[in-house]
């Protein structure tokens, strides 16, 4: 039982008025906007310009109320005058695959979506969600047709849900004989986390992943983290030519590291990897279990050294046992904040900092992954962890990260 549903941000046409958030900025706020009122165990995250999947898996759909309310804060927070635009939130229920399609569509495609038309792509429970109003709309153009249809044989007007606002009513608008465009690439499966330095104040590397993991849990079945695996290689490759900031850091599944089947997998990415990058990719394994024994990890370290230059291990176990590995073994270990509640989360960072001496002593690295909060962000900073990523850093982004300068989400 999950609900999962798009949120998308449509904006009345015309210039910023002063005292606005202008557009070009209105996606960090928004996305910082909704990360503070979708709180855990709820999930939310930017998935295109102005688009945000919100997942609650407490309940089948969510409520089109609280929606209404979040429209109306997120008002306030982009027009603050009152008077300068209209932020209109339109929400789309549906599988995974509709929700991220109804994602990519364009500002023009989703004021036919305001004006009752619907859009090409698959159904799905659609309201458009103002200040003022609650209205479902139709999804698609076969429902809006079925809808118009039945106004007709009734007698009714046919009503054009919001298209009273000149602007939007203008992007709605359709010459009768042009032809549809073109139907939008689908978003891309992968986007990438800044990696921030707290030693150094400064961004480091990007990290690409999956951006179904800000929908649901990532699977369990090794064949399934294989073939994501394979897709964040071949984007990450895809990415290397211009992306000339910082390391590039990539995952790959313990187990399947183990499996000459997923190896020879993992083979045929790597062997289209330029040898010029090698110095500033880092192979990030997840999935690493405590027992994890040497011989293990020195096959890997070996599998992956011609392609990677550095490898870092993901745990979720603050005392994983660091002090049995050699040193150069390995150059890092990340661990992944999991609990459920603040003190869990906190308790966590505070056991891995404990631990600071033995990994300085092994010239091994301790970074943070998953940290959500500017509290879990200060303790990571207060304990002398250098390396942090999650939703308190950055959104996940389309593109890795261009510079060092810039700050995280939490301290913006």
């Amino acid at each position: 039982m999950t609900a999962i549903a798009c949120l998308r941000i449509l904006f009345n046409a015309g210039e910023s008025q002063p005292g606005e958030v202008p557009k070009s900025k209105a996606q960090a706020v928004a996305d910082a906007f909704l990360k503070a009122r979708w709180r855990a165990p709820r999930k939310c995250g930017a998935v295109a310009p102005l688009a945000f999947v919100l997942a609650d898996n407490r309940v089948e759909t969510l409520d089109p109320a609280e929606m209404q309310a979040l429209a109306g804060e997120l008002e306030q927070v982009l027009f603050p005058g009152g008077d300068g635009g209209q932020v209109c939130l339109m929400t789309f229920q549906g599988d995974e695959t509709a929700v991220l399609k109804f994602a990519s569509l364009s500002q023009k495609e989703l004021a036919g979506l305001v004006a009752g038309k619907g859009y090409g792509g698959a159904a799905g429970r659609v309201h458009v969600i103002t200040v003022d109003a609650v209205e479902s709309v139709p999804s698609t153009h076969e429902e809006a047709k079925a809808l118009a249809a039945e106004k007709a044989a009734s007698g009714q007007v046919a009503e054009t849900p919001l298209a009273d606002k000149p602007a939007q009513a203008a992007k709605a608008s359709v010459a009768p004989k042009a032809p549809p465009p073109p139907p939008p690439p689908p978003p891309p499966q992968t986007g990438w986390w800044g990696v921030y330095d707290l030693s150094a104040n400064a961004f480091v590397a990007s990290l690409i992943g999956m951006r179904a993991d800000l929908l649901q849990p990532a699977p369990e079945d090794d064949d399934k983290l294989l073939k994501r695996d394979l897709i964040c290689l071949t984007d990450a490759q895809a990415a290397l030519k211009a992306a000339t900031f910082g390391e590039i850091l990539v995952p790959f599944g313990f187990w399947n590291l183990t499996t000459p089947s997923s190896q020879d997998a993992y083979k045929s990415r790597l062997s289209r990897y330029p040898l010029d990058q090698q110095p500033r990719l880092v192979a990030t394994i997840y999935g690493t279990p405590r027992e994890a024994s040497l011989g293990m990890l020195q096959q890997m370290r070996a599998f992956l050294k011609g392609s990677f230059a550095f490898m870092d291990l993901r745990v979720d176990d603050a005392t994983f046992p660091i002090h049995g590995l050699p040193p150069e073994l390995i150059d890092s270990v990340t661990l992944l904040l999991t609990g459920e509640t603040e003190f869990d989360r906190m308790s966590t960072i505070q056991r891995f900092a404990e631990r600071k001496n033995t990994y300085e002593g092994k010239g091994v690295m301790q970074g943070v992954a998953g940290v959500a909060t500017r509290a879990e962000l200060e303790a990571c900073r207060a304990g002398g962890l250098t390396r942090v990523q999650g939703p308190a850093i950055t959104t996940l982004l389309d593109k890795p990260i261009a510079a060092a300068e810039g700050a995280p989400i939490a301290l913006g």
